[in-house]
């Protein structure tokens, strides 16, 4: 008997994971969810690796994109491929042009061999028709991480543009941080921080709160570990 299995991933605890959930269940309401919490910028993925080891060829594994199955691009299509090869069948809602079940077809739609010479040049067609589709793989893949990259990009601007006209970036001696304040560190540490839902550098993100000093950064990052 073959599973349907649907994975949904967030990259903090005070992400909400039910959408995921709902998108999946809508279309495919037997599927058996698996939730994770994890951030992009690590590979550590207990979950995602358990679910690995469990399936079987024939089995379907949804997601609800594919950002949700790896940000990194070159990884994601390695194992896509690999988990392709072993027969696994693959759903991204939201990107169903790269669902296993299209790339299969698409790749069983090669120009017929009319047994001439000019089989040569049709297998050509052929070798190149597989190309393009994989290529709309990686493409997929690919679109996912510059999302991320850009993200940076932005963010990187900005704190420049803040320097350029004059702001404060860090935290003036003296400043007390009220509570108010305090949670809108944290939720800006959760934001952009690698160990978190972003990927920057403690550094860059002191940098891009602004008004926060070394020890209340990590003493706010610790205190949202422990949640």
């Amino acid at each position: 008997m073959n599973l349907t299995y649907g994975y949904c991933r967030i990259s903090t605890p005070k992400q909400n994971i039910e959408r995921q959930k709902r998108n999946i269940l809508r279309e495919y309401p037997d599927a058996r969810i698996v939730c994770e919490i994890y951030t992009g910028t690590t590979t550590d993925r207990p979950e995602f690796d358990k679910l690995l080891k469990r399936i079987r060829p024939g089995d379907t594994i949804i997601f609800d994109s594919v950002s949700r199955m790896s940000r990194n691009s070159e990884e994601g299509y390695k194992l896509y491929e690999k988990l392709y090869d072993d027969g696994i069948n693959l759903i991204f809602l939201k990107e169903p042009t790269i669902n296993t079940d299209t790339y299969r077809q698409a790749l069983k739609t090669a120009v017929p061999m009319t047994g001439t010479a000019v089989d040569k040049i049709l297998a050509g067609v052929n070798d190149f028709l597989k190309e393009l589709e994989k290529n709309q793989i990686r493409v997929a893949f690919e679109q996912a991480q510059k999302e991320i990259d850009d993200l940076h990009q932005r963010t990187r601007e900005g704190v420049e543009t803040a320097k350029r006209r004059g702001k404060q970036i860090g935290r003036t001696k003296g400043t007390v941080v009220t509570v108010k304040k305090a949670e809108g560190i944290k939720k800006q540490i959760q934001k952009y921080s690698k160990d978190f839902d972003g990927s920057l550098k403690d550094q860059e993100v002191m940098k891009l709160i602004g008004n926060v000093s070394r020890v209340t950064y990590y003493k706010y990052k610790k205190e949202l570990r422990s949640i």
